[in-house]
C-alpha cells in the first residue's frame, strides 16, 4: 500500500466557515475531503496533515511560529516515511496582510517546500517523494476574517497562475483547486460542505492519473 501525505492548512484540517473570530468548528471526519479521498483511494494510506493557520514558510507573529510550514515539514515527512506522494496545498494564509507578500512570493515559497520534500529521503528506499502541487482557490474579503486578509483577495486572483508556473519549473503535476471549488461567502476562506466531495473526487482523479500503479 502506498502512502499519500496531505500537507495543508485549515482547509485540509476541515475547518468550518467561521461566523466569528475564535470559532473552531470542524467537519465530521467522514465528511472532510481527506476522509472522502481515503475512501476513493482504498489502495493508498491517506494521511491528513492540515494545520489551521499554516503558512508556507513564515513564522506568524500573531498566531505563533509553530504555524511555519517549512519548519515542521521535515519532521512530518520523517514521521510518516516512506511517503510516496505529497499533496501540497498551502498559500492561503500567506495572503494575510501581516505577511506583505505577493502571489509570486507565495509560489516561490512553495518551490522551496518542494525542494525540501525532494531532499528529504522520506520516499521509498530513501528516495524522494513525488509531489502534486495544488493552488488553493481565490479568497474573498468578507465576514470576520476580512480585516485579517485585507488586500489578499486581489493577490489571490493571480495565485493559481504563479503556482502553475512554479509547478512547470519544478516538473511536478499541478491542480487548480479554484477550478473545482469556491470559498464560502460566510468568511471568504474556508469551504462549504459541498466542496468536500468535489475536492475528494478531483484529487482522486489526479492521483490515479499522475501516480498510477
Amino acid at each position: 500500500m502506498r502512502t499519500l501525505l496531505l500537507y495543508g492548512d485549515s482547509n485540509t484540517h476541515g475547518t468550518l466557515p467561521m461566523e466569528g473570530l475564535g470559532a473552531s468548528g470542524r467537519f465530521p471526519r467522514d465528511d472532510r475531503w481527506p476522509g472522502r479521498l481515503a475512501k476513493l483511494l482504498p489502495d493508498w494510506e491517506v494521511i491528513a496533515e492540515g494545520h489551521p493557520g499554516r503558512t508556507t514558510l513564515h513564522d506568524d507573529p500573531v498566531e505563533g511560529a509553530h504555524r511555519n510550514g517549512l519548519t515542521v515539514l521535515p519532521a512530518i515527512l520523517e514521521s510518516h516515511r516512506p511517503v510516496d506522494v505529497v499533496l501540497l496545498m498551502l498559500g492561503t494564509n500567506d495572503l494575510k496582510a501581516r505577511f506583505s507578500v505577493t502571489a509570486s512570493d507565495i509560489a516561490l515559497s512553495l518551490e522551496r517546500l518542494v525542494r525540501v520534500i525532494r531532499a528529504s529521503e522520506a520516499g521509498p528506499g530513501r528516495g524522494a517523494p513525488d509531489v502534486l502541487l495544488v493552488a488553493p482557490p481565490p479568497i474573498a474579503e468578507v465576514g470576520c476574517l476580512a480585516g485579517m486578509f485585507a488586500g489578499g483577495a486581489a493577490k489571490s486572483q493571480g495565485l493559481a497562475a504563479e503556482i502553475r508556473a512554479a509547478a512547470a519549473r519544478l516538473a511536478v503535476p499541478f491542480l487548480d483547486a479554484g477550478a473545482v471549488v469556491q470559498v464560502s461567502p460566510i468568511d471568504g476562506i474556508h469551504y462549504d460542505p459541498e466542496a468536500n466531495p468535489a475536492l475528494a473526487e478531483a484529487f482522486a482523479v489526479a492521483i490515479r492519473h499522475y501516480f498510477p500503479g
